[in-house]
């Protein structure tokens, strides 16, 4: 299966994975699964570590070309993602989550994160 990651499980993916839960974790671990990261993730992470809200060991570029070696997939931005946007409903605002929640479901992908508020939306999420 496509493993889709939200910024925060992306970053702990790399730097912590003891904050994933268990079944992410050892979902993530599954070699039959696809592990992919949303341009989105990337453009937020960047604009983050920019912003000095987030703070990163290694720069994002070097991290991305170490886990596309482990097999990772970039996942770019396209038409059909946006237009997907359009029939979420609003329960938040936030840009980058509502596009990886219409990446997941256009991608037929499962979306790995602990933000309660993917709950509200209809996307297939784990933790």
């Amino acid at each position: 299966m496509r493993l889709l990651f939200d910024t925060h499980s992306f970053i702990w993916w790399v730097s912590a994975p003891n904050k994933l839960s268990p079944t992410v974790l050892a979902m993530c671990q599954d070699q039959a699964n696809t592990l992919v990261l949303s341009v989105v993730s990337a453009w937020e992470i960047q604009i983050k570590s920019q912003l000095s809200k987030l703070r990163l060991n290694i720069s994002l570029a070097d991290i991305i070309s170490n886990q596309q070696h482990n097999q990772l997939e970039i996942l770019p931005i396209n038409l059909t993602h946006i237009l997907a946007l359009d029939g979420l409903p609003m329960h938040h605002k936030d840009p980058f989550d509502r596009l990886l929640i219409a990446q997941a479901n256009s991608e037929d992908a499962v979306l790995i994160s602990h933000d309660a508020i993917f709950a509200q939306y209809p996307v297939n999420v784990q933790w």
